[in-house]
């Protein structure tokens, strides 16, 4: 009898250390967002659902760290290695000399810096993850250059006007290359459309971005592209004010606004950070690189036109559908700059 309940015990203690190195083996990923912090309906809840997705098919255990602050960058990205972390998202393009010197500080954890393009040398533990945003803008640009014109009548948050908008949070590349995509798409279907834009010079104060919104409008913009994070959540307000159409941007932002948001132009921030957690859990992930994800790799897209389905015609989804087959198979090369486009700033 002895002998039985000692060898269940040797079974059940094998059970548990099995299960516990099953667990353990689990690498431990974790994200610093950057001062806008979760909620931000943007990129960093974007990069956050992407690790969420990598824990709940079992691949990783994470954790996330809001910064409050630039100040809080290093800390947190430094942390979160001291922690244990084996990869470390850091989030946005304002936290890119910060990363970069976390990584060399700590060069046993892989760095991922979403919306950073390194030069060369690249430290062999960072990973530069940037994307196509022009081309998700161009798609986006397709739609409101379509609305804003020959189906005027379809909505009455539209007008007669032929102008749409944009609002920045700041002049930087990863939003330049939204603005030029959006202002090609436009004019790849309305020549004439008046794409008109502000920048509001951060991508924190919600208030900015519904001054910057109303301001378009009152030039006669029915549609506005929000490009400036937690600012663009005020474009949306704005809208919902003033009675227009905002398109969202980074992720599907249709929630924010149910009756305004006419679709968003999307970047995978969610699916870039499943598949280099992913990568890290099969032992193949390789710092030292850029990776750049467009639509090709089935990172950049719209959002569904959700309840304005219906008031948008056949032929701007067909147009839609078609610019998204000649861009992956590159027949059609979306400008990133406003210079490739003959615009100065």
């Amino acid at each position: 009898m002895m002998k039985r309940i000692f060898i269940t015990a040797l079974v059940l203690s094998l059970v548990f250390a099995l299960g516990a190195g099953a667990q353990s083996a689990k690498p431990f990923v974790a994200m610093t967002t950057d001062a806008n912090g979760l909620g931000d309906g943007s990129f960093n809840d974007g990069v956050w659902a992407g690790l969420k997705k990598a824990e709940a098919e079992g691949l990783a255990r994470v954790k996330v760290v809001e910064a409050h602050a630039m100040t809080d960058y290093i800390p947190n990205l430094s942390g979160l290695a001291e922690d244990g972390a084996q990869l470390v998202f850091g989030v946005g393009f304002l936290m890119v000399e910060q990363i970069q010197e976390a990584a060399k500080m700590n060069p046993k954890t892989f760095y991922a810096g979403i919306d950073h393009f390194y030069d060369d040398p690249i430290p062999p533990n960072l990973i530069g993850i940037s994307y196509k945003e022009q081309e998700a803008g161009y798609l986006a640009g397709i739609v409101a250059g379509y609305m804003t014109n020959k189906y005027s009548k379809n909505s009455k948050l539209l007008n007669d006007k032929n102008v749409i908008g944009a609002v920045l949070g700041m002049d930087i590349p990863p939003v330049e290359r939204y603005l030029a995509g959006y202002i090609a798409g436009a004019k790849s279907v309305n020549p004439k459309v008046d794409v008109r834009y502000i920048v509001a010079g951060t991508f924190s104060d919600r208030a900015k971005g519904k001054e910057a919104a109303l301001a378009l409008a009152d030039q006669g913009a029915d549609i506005i592209l929000q490009i400036a994070g937690l600012t663009g959540m005020g474009v949306i307000d704005a809208a919902r004010e003033r009675k227009f159409f905002a398109l969202g941007a980074d992720v599907d932002q249709n929630s924010a606004a149910p009756d305004y948001v006419l679709t968003s132009a999307l970047k995978g921030t969610t699916m870039s950070a499943y598949i280099t957690i992913k990568d890290l859990a099969a032992g193949k992930l390789k710092g030292g690189v850029n990776r750049v994800f467009g639509l090709a790799e089935g990172a950049i897209d719209i959002a569904p036109f959700h309840q304005f389905d219906s008031i948008v015609p056949a032929e701007v989804k067909n147009a839609v559908a078609k610019a998204k087959a000649d861009i992956a198979s590159g027949k059609v090369k979306v400008p990133a700059s406003l210079a490739e486009l003959g615009i100065k700033k």
